[in-house]
């Protein structure tokens, strides 16, 4: 079993502005956070052509709880928490989902 955060970006006032800050500052920032065992990132579209609840979507995985509170109570997790505020102006909505592969 496999436990994810998941982080869902809201439409931001400024798109262009919120991918410069996400790759270049945010993405670096969360890599460094101790027991992450990997952090994907994407940027949402529905299906049937609506305006998608959310911009972009990441998830960061770490092997069990244990590994996930070490890695929330970082300093490294602190820093990437705060410079949330600094390009998320749509607002992030955050879950944890304990996830087993059950497929190919």
């Amino acid at each position: 079993m496999t436990i994810r955060v998941s982080v869902c970006y809201g439409k931001p006032t400024d798109a262009a502005a919120f991918d410069d800050h996400y790759q270049n500052v945010h993405i670096p920032l969360a890599n460094q956070v101790p027991g992450l065992q990997q952090y994907t990132y994407g940027k949402v579209s529905s299906l049937d052509g609506s305006e998608p609840p959310y911009y972009a979507v990441a998830g960061l995985y770490f092997a069990d709880r244990d590994a996930l509170q070490a890695g929330l109570t970082s300093p490294e997790m602190g820093a990437a928490g705060a410079d949330v505020k600094n390009f998320a102006s749509g607002g992030a909505t955050l879950f944890v989902t304990e996830e087993e592969t059950v497929g190919p």
